[in-house]
């Protein structure tokens, strides 16, 4: 008997994996943006690793 793959198994591409991409292309578009407003590099680190990383990681431990 062939049984009926799942719903969840038909994704190429988990939720959690496209929560990520989009929070690290906007990690990269707001580290661009704040070289037009300071030349500091740890702010520049700081945006990048705090929108790029732990933020997709917050919303996607808050959403299982």
């Amino acid at each position: 008997m062939s049984e009926q793959p799942s719903t969840k198994s038909n994704n190429l591409v988990s939720t959690e994996t496209k929560i990520t991409a989009v929070f690290v292309i906007l990690g990269l578009v707001s580290v661009y943006g704040t070289t037009a407003v300071t030349d500091k590099q740890w702010v520049h680190f700081a945006v990048l690793i705090g929108v790029g990383v732990i933020a997709p990681t917050f919303i996607n431990e808050w959403r299982d």
